[in-house]
């Protein structure tokens, strides 16, 4: 799959965002931050922090309720219904639990965005076999995902987010269900996508494998945004100094 370089900054900002629920109080209170184009990024913090909440404000599946979001300058607040599904064919998602369709092949997986978009055909296999080639899976594009292993079916999530060309790519713990390995190999190929201007937001527990990728954290605790920087990546321990050898 080429990817084109985008020549124009996307920016993700939000200012003084809170999200509140009828039946749950704060998700999100007062969050400030913004992402540029080309970089990548992670969003911790504990079970109930508002990770999912803030990226379902970027894809417009909620709307704040005080503050304001931004994605590629436009004001989410004020855009009007009708843009709402040209907002988001500009974001691919990506989940932990795949979302795949078990009865329908990868091609038809990853083609679902295309098709919903009323994409002409000879586009669509031209635009999900790139995208199949670059996460490696182009020989399995007519194989079920059930006799996929989890790391592959993972790929075909990241298939389906990217076939669009978005110029956003979100990640909800994206790396859940996969060993150590696999979940690195994940954020490898993620950082394909930055190299070509793509932004990435990435929600993840995964604190040892962000630590040792050394990009900027996004840490929220209670809704708050408690932490943002870029963590240094543990110190090696010095070996140990040979003993001197006993003197004939």
């Amino acid at each position: 799959m080429t990817l084109e370089t985008r020549s124009f900054p996307v920016l993700i900002e939000f200012e003084h965002v809170s999200k509140r629920y009828p039946e749950r109080g704060d998700a999100l209170k007062d969050l400030s931050f913004r992402l540029d184009a080309g970089e990548m990024a992670f969003l911790t913090g504990h079970s109930g922090a508002g990770k999912s909440t803030l990226l379902k404000l970027i894809g417009l599946l909620e709307r704040p309720s005080r503050g304001s979001v931004r994605v590629g300058g436009d004001d989410l607040a004020r855009l009007p219904r009708r843009r709402i599904p040209a907002h988001r064919r500009r974001i691919g998602m990506v989940f932990q639990d795949h979302r795949l369709l078990a009865e329908r092949s990868v091609f038809d997986n990853v083609a679902l965005p295309l098709v919903s978009a009323g994409m002409h055909r000879q586009e669509i296999g031209k635009r999900v076999r790139a995208a199949l080639d670059q996460v490696g899976l182009l020989k399995l594009e007519r194989a079920l995902p059930l006799t996929l292993s989890s790391g592959e079916q993972q790929r075909v999530g990241i298939a389906r987010a990217v076939v669009g060309r978005p110029e956003v790519i979100l990640a909800d713990e994206p790396t859940g269900n996969l060993d150590p390995d696999l979940s690195r190999e994940i954020f490898r190929l993620f950082e394909r996508f930055v190299e070509v201007g793509v932004s990435l937001l990435i929600a993840t527990h995964d604190l040892d494998l962000i630590q040792s990728l050394g990009h900027r954290t996004l840490v929220l605790k209670q809704g708050r945004l408690v932490a943002d920087a870029i963590p240094r990546p543990p110190t090696p321990e010095p070996e140990p100094e040979p003993e001197p050898e006993p003197a004939p």
